[in-house]
């Protein structure tokens, strides 16, 4: 097809303004004639203003110094590379990076915990938040879906609290403000800032609150790099989303990473938007980095070798001797392997069952002062990709338009001298730290059937239970394994339901304290276990057949539990195929029958000793030297080394609400 007749831009001299008239005369110049040709003097005023209007926002956010220019320059450049069928790691070699794997329970764990638990007061949070919730089947943005159905507590609201109990338990009151930066989009903006201000941003100062709206890019059409048009409207730019690696140029542009180092601050940490368990291992994350000495150290998970997980590797040039601890691909680091170490590629070490090459999950910590020199340096602009479909064998015609993208995880790319050698990871089970939602039913039912993980909102919610059961189980407490059931197609282990609020418990540590009566503490595989607030609660004795929620209070109360005893009726899980969309996401809904609860109170600066009263049921006094029930005793869980629980059997049901 010939191209397309040039257009007199100066016969529209009065229909756009100046600098949408230098634009258009650049980008005539760079081979763009095509988005003009259309025009016509005297008609579609008001579309061609919406076209060039749309151009100017292109060209203005897109973070180099020559906008729609550079961009347009750069996709040329890649797609000749995709065209000729380089491979990016041609002469780059893998190693294992360096890093510590650890285990929630462990000493290695703890002390990793402890070095890093006073830096949680100088750490900013990151929430990378620019998708809604259409791939689940649900309607509004992803950070409004409750994380669990006991409390229905959404993500962005359990991220605040995280974030705010940090700053109560590990900072300085009245001083110590830790800040949370939230990428959105177009798509999410609205709803971002409605939710954040219809429930007061839930507890956080609203300066401490930044929102920065993701723009989009250009598609290209072809491997000249020509902008694309709408197909049934030439005057409508088809535009796609960068990556998430624009949250860079954002904390950039926007001033966020810059404000935070002058504020004191020392690290920031990149979380996903639906991973409950994000938070678990921060502070031990902390405390490698710290350690190591690292500018970035990427929460990693094990992964099973040719695993469809991108893998945290050491990259070493052949000729340069460079060195780069990126994430490489799947489907790349098997072939890299034969190529470069190995002809059995990629394969599991022998004595951990597991690939020597972590798996990368996007949660990333960063050094801060080294953070903002690079985006100084670089304006966060990350090193870009192009994936095109092509049509032909020749690769000169594309299926649909395509985009330049970016990625968060390739900050190492931009790094220089020795910071590219300060590169690591924190490796932890996945059950501890990475559980997203990302599925609809439909897809994490066949996920689950073909071996891996469902990735949906039943599962997000049943690892959050067991994460916080596993973290019990590691202080010694007995936790029956509750049973598997079927919602949905999906299959998760059901309990038992632990919800334990950050103001109560804010890491591993301390759940020590929290839980002191080690095996003296025990819950029946149905139970449910709720525990609010911000106070203080020691439990020396409790054994659980049923359903308890207390309100620990404020900070100033402090309770101490012994042989509190509770039985009831529970709660249940009920079949739902109706109800809200997040309730049919996960198919089933709570039926609340029988609740025991308790409300906990300030008691004059000392710790309050419960022994008496009432909570929804009879108190009845133990009996000294009585055999104990055969109900309290279970074959105890064991735990994989993936972290999954194996063991274990079905939860009871109870009768009256007991305390002693």
């Amino acid at each position: 097809m010939p191209p397309p007749a040039p257009v007199d831009l100066k016969a529209f001299v009065k229909t756009i303004a100046k600098d949408e008239m230098a634009l258009a005369k650049k980008l005539v110049d760079d081979g763009q004639g095509h988005l003009f040709a259309h025009w016509k003097n005297g008609k579609d005023a008001k579309k061609i203003k919406a076209q060039m209007a749309t151009l100017m926002q292109l060209h203005k956010s897109y973070p180099l110094p020559d906008g729609l220019l550079s961009y347009t320059k750069n996709a040329r450049d890649l797609l000749a590379v995709s065209k000729a069928g380089k491979n990016p790691l041609e002469g780059w070699s893998p190693s294992v990076p360096q890093g510590e794997s650890l285990a929630v329970g462990t000493p290695e764990f703890d002390d990793f915990e402890s070095l890093g638990g006073p830096l949680l007061s100088k750490v900013g949070f990151v929430l990378v938040a620019g998708g809604l919730g259409e791939r689940l089947g649900y309607g509004g943005i992803k950070v409004e879906l409750p994380t669990e159905s006991c409390t229905e507590t959404c993500y962005l609201q359990y991220y605040i609290e995280t974030i705010l109990s940090i700053q109560q338990k590990h900072g300085v009151v009245g001083k110590t403000h830790l800040p949370l930066a939230i990428m959105v989009s177009d798509d999410t903006y609205e709803k971002t800032n409605a939710l954040l201000k219809r429930n007061k941003f839930f507890g956080m100062d609203k300066k401490y609150v930044t929102l920065m709206k993701q723009e989009k890019v250009a598609a290209i059409s072809d491997n000249d790099g020509k902008i694309a048009q709408a197909e049934d409207d030439p005057y409508k730019i088809e535009c796609k989303p960068h990556g998430h690696g624009d949250v860079h140029s954002l904390m950039h542009s926007t001033g966020t990473a810059a404000r935070w180092l002058n504020a004191g601050l020392e690290y920031c940490v990149f979380f996903q938007d639906t991973n409950g368990l994000g938070f678990h291992t921060l502070a031990a994350s902390l405390g490698v980095s710290s350690k190591l000495n690292l500018v970035m150290n990427s929460l990693a998970i094990p992964r099973k070798a040719k695993q469809a997980v991108g893998a945290v590797c050491q990259l070493t040039n052949g000729e340069t001797k460079e060195e780069r601890t990126i994430n490489v691909e799947y489907n790349q680091l098997d072939p890299l392997l034969r190529a470069t170490v190995s002809p059995d590629g990629d394969v599991n070490d022998k004595s951990t069952g597991f690939s020597p090459y972590p798996g990368n999950i996007n949660q990333l910590l960063f050094s801060l002062k080294e953070y903002v020199d690079n985006l100084k340096e670089t304006s966060g602009v990350m090193a870009e990709f192009v994936n095109p479909k092509y049509a032909d064998v020749a690769k000169t015609v594309f299926k649909k338009p395509t985009r330049l993208e970016c990625m968060m995880q390739d900050y190492p790319m931009v790094l220089k001298g020795d910071d590219t050698k300060r590169v690591g990871f924190t490796s932890v089970s996945a059950d501890m730290c990475f559980s997203p939602v990302k599925n609809d039913t439909t897809a994490g039912a066949a996920a689950q059937a073909s071996g891996t993980h469902p990735a949906v909102a039943f599962s997000g919610e049943s690892d959050q239970y067991n994460a916080i059961a596993k973290i019990m189980r590691s202080v010694g407490c007995k936790l029956q394994a509750g049973e598997k059931k079927t919602f949905n197609s999906v299959t998760m282990v059901t309990g038992p339901k632990i919800v334990v609020k950050p103001g109560v418990c804010c890491q591993p540590g301390d759940y020590k304290a929290t839980f002191a009566g080690g095996d003296k503490i025990k819950i029946t595989g149905g139970s449910v276990l709720i525990l609010k607030g911000m106070g203080k609660v020691v439990f020396n004795s409790l054994k659980l057949n049923g359903a308890l929620v207390i309100n620990t209070g404020g900070l100033k109360s402090e309770t101490v539990f012994d042989n509190l005893v509770i039985e009831n009726k529970g709660w249940t899980e009920v079949p739902a195929a109706d109800g809200p969309e997040w309730v049919k996401m996960r198919g089933y809904t709570l039926d609340k029958t029988e609740t025991a609860e308790i409300i906990c109170s300030h008691h004059a600066g000392k710790p309050y000793k419960w022994g008496e009263g009432s909570v929804g049921g009879t108190v009845v006094e133990p009996v000294e030297g009585a055999e104990e029930d055969p109900k309290w005793n279970w074959d105890p869980v064991v735990e994989d080394k993936g972290g999954e629980a194996v063991g274990g059997g079905k939860g009871g049901g109870g009768g009256c609400c007991v305390i002693s």
